[in-house]
């Protein structure tokens, strides 16, 4: 981490700039920083659950980054391929296309609601994706990572289509639970396939597949496991379940099947296979490589086609690039998912990726994208559940993003995940827990501090007042070093992706506020003599409002813009995302990205609040929620 403590950003460049000792604007040693976010399947919309995995953990981490002074890549896109989709298309009777933009588009408008900061969401549908998913399944190919083999698929019996591994389920040979999947084991965690489970059964319809010969590409993980251990073993910090669990993985490595017998997916980049409509590259092969694939786009879209090197190709290895302009930094790279999906960021791809560079026993070289950073970090959640049970869109478990945000407000939903969601543990979320939060937490402690301190100084001052010229007390001088000291606190625990503690802390500084504001009784002070000493504590109460106002802004960046206009401020505080609809870049139909501006914005430090400033009566930040709805809520899970 560098240090960060007053830079500016230069217009119209990824750098920022900071006192040099000749008193010049010295370029700061910055990181590059890729957000590689899990992409959602397309086959529907998401819910709660979903974006408290990946969604809201991930941009309160680029949030930070970026203000902290960070060049920060935060990509990601909709899941488009496999034979989900093509059952669900098939059964709303639709192309897998038509079902794959109709969710797209509910997705993509979905995180933006949410305020989620993509430089660029995407989708695997693109003619770029397809390009890159086949230059990475060729090198590896020529590096002798992929190889073919015959054996044994689940088939439909009554629809003769493949059937997805993740779509078996039995009972796993090894530790006995009933509920294993076709590819790994829930319980014991160790890989499987799907003809080595005990009375499998499909989750489609029930029936018991049948396995038929067919042949298909494996990748070689054998030879990709020493590689993968070396790195493994030098990964620090990591969540330690997550560690230990992609550690315990490589005891058993099998070659694991790449395409598969179905029509819909990047078809294989192989004489003789090309043209064949009944093989394609298995969906989760082509899943993962969109964190490349998309960080192409957004390059290419950028106008420096190149420009997604420096967070790609590390210089010696170690993570040290040049950037655009020779200057020096690291390169860095953060993968958020859910729990189920560990063993794809911390084994699978990085083996793809190793494989690529030429470095398994079987050696190789790296192909035209050059040698492939692997992750400095695979940021797992635990699971959301709801009122105690799982999440079911099935059994009606679920309430979707979308209509979440229908009836509330997105930084309430963004709150709770920050300060209650699954981090290190499966946490339940509540209707009675979420009413509380929103009512004590947001609206009585945060919102009303805000409320409360504008309204006094707008109704006797005006504006933002003075310090007194006697100086500050003993109080307020402590007051204001616990909202400075927030800034090294609360943006370390971010950095280590302790989110919990981060806005616990922030909210630590908001409660010292309120109890600060209450000792000081400002409204008591109403004579003439005391008006100097009253705008004392309102300005150091305004100050640390302005001050927690940015460490909660990676958290509750719309209602951090809120809190910015009410102390008198201009411009873009919290940038927000927008929808654009895009052409193709290789000649394909057009679709929605997300994408946004985020080289404005607050900093991550205090920053002076401007006497005289005007200030207006405020309207409330929150809304308070009235109890009745947790009796609603409830009512429409059990309709």
């Amino acid at each position: 981490m560098v240090d960060v403590v007053g830079p500016v950003r230069r217009p119209g460049t990824p750098h920022w700039f900071a006192d040099a000792p000749d008193g010049s604007l010295g370029l700061l040693l910055m990181s590059h920083v890729l957000a590689a976010v899990a992409w959602p399947y397309a086959n529907g919309p998401r819910h709660i659950g979903h974006v408290s995995g990946f969604g809201v953990p991930s941009d309160v981490f680029a949030r930070y980054m970026r203000m902290a002074g960070h060049d920060v890549l935060m990509v990601s896109g909709t899941d488009e391929h496999g034979t989900p989709i093509q059952v669900q298309a098939d059964a709303d009777g639709v192309t897998p296309r038509e079902l794959a933009d109709r969710y797209n588009r509910v997705i993509v408008e979905d995180l933006h609601g949410l305020g989620l900061s993509y430089d660029l969401f995407t989708r695997t549908t693109t003619r770029n994706h397809y390009a890159v998913v086949q230059e990475l399944f060729e090198g590896m190919y020529r590096n002798g990572y992929i190889v073919p083999k015959t054996t044994m698929g689940a088939i439909s019996p009554s629809t003769g289509r493949t059937l997805p591994d993740r779509y078996i389920e039995g009972t796993c040979p090894i530790c006995g639970y009933d509920s294993a999947r076709g590819d790994q084991c829930d319980n014991c965690g160790n890989q499987l396939d799907p003809i080595d489970l005990i009375d499998p059964k499909s989750r489609i319809n029930g029936e018991t597949p049948k396995f038929v010969e067919t042949e298909h590409f494996f990748l070689d993980l054998p030879a990709l496991a020493e590689v993968l251990r070396q790195w493994l073993d030098t990964r620090e910090g990591w969540r330690p379940n997550v560690l230990r669990f992609s550690r315990n993985l490589l005891d058993d490595l099998q070659p694991r099947a790449i395409t598969r017998d179905l029509e819909w997916g990047v078809p294989i980049p192989l004489d003789g296979w090309r043209d064949r409509p009944d093989k394609r590259i298995y969906v989760w092969f082509d899943a993962v490589i969109g964190y490349l694939s998309a960080s192409i786009e957004w390059a290419r879209r950028s106008g420096d086609p190149e420009a997604w090197r420096v967070y790609w190709n590390s210089k010696d290895g170690e993570g040290s690039v040049p950037s655009a302009d020779g200057v020096g930094g690291d390169a860095r790279s953060y993968y958020f998912m859910g729990k189920d999906n560990i063993v794809f960021h911390s084994v699978i791809w990085p083996a793809l990726l190793s494989g690529y560079s030429g470095e398994g026993s079987r050696d190789g070289a790296p192909g035209e994208l050059g040698r492939l950073n692997l992750p400095t970090e695979v940021v797992s959640s635990e699971y959301l559940t709801m009122e105690g049970r799982k999440f079911s869109s099935s059994r009606k478990v679920v309430i979707y993003v979308r209509d979440f945000l229908e009836r509330y407000d997105a930084d309430a939903l963004r709150y709770f995940i920050a300060a209650a969601g699954p981090e290190s543990n499966d946490t339940d979320f509540t209707w009675a827990e979420f009413l509380r939060r929103n009512n004590d937490e947001l609206v009585a402690g945060w919102g009303n501090l805000v409320n409360r301190c504008v309204s006094m100084a707008a109704k006797n001052f005006g504006a933002i007042p003075p310090v007194d010229p006697a100086g500050l007390t003993e109080a307020d001088e402590a007051l204001l070093a616990t909202s400075r000291t927030g800034f090294t606190t609360v943006g370390d625990l971010i950095g280590r992706h302790r989110q919990k503690q981060a806005i616990g802390e922030a909210m630590r500084v908001v409660a010292e506020a309120n109890r600060y504001l209450s000792e000081q009784a400002p409204w008591k002070l109403k004579g003439e003599a005391d008006k100097p000493r009253m705008g004392t504590i309102l300005h150091v109460a305004l100050q640390v409002i302005s001050d927690a106002n940015t460490l909660l802004t990676p958290f509750l960046p719309h209602s951090a813009q809120q809190v910015h206009e009410l102390l008198g401020g201009t411009g873009v505080h919290a940038p927000m995302p927008v929808i654009e609809q895009v052409d193709d870049l290789d000649g394909g139909p057009s679709y929605p990205v997300l994408t946004g501006d985020y080289t404005v914005g607050a900093r991550w430090e205090s920053v002076s609040i401007e006497a005289g400033r005007p200030l207006a009566t405020p309207k409330p930040v929150f809304r308070k929620l009235d109890p009745s709805i947790v009796d609603e809520e409830l009512a429409r899970l059990a309709d």
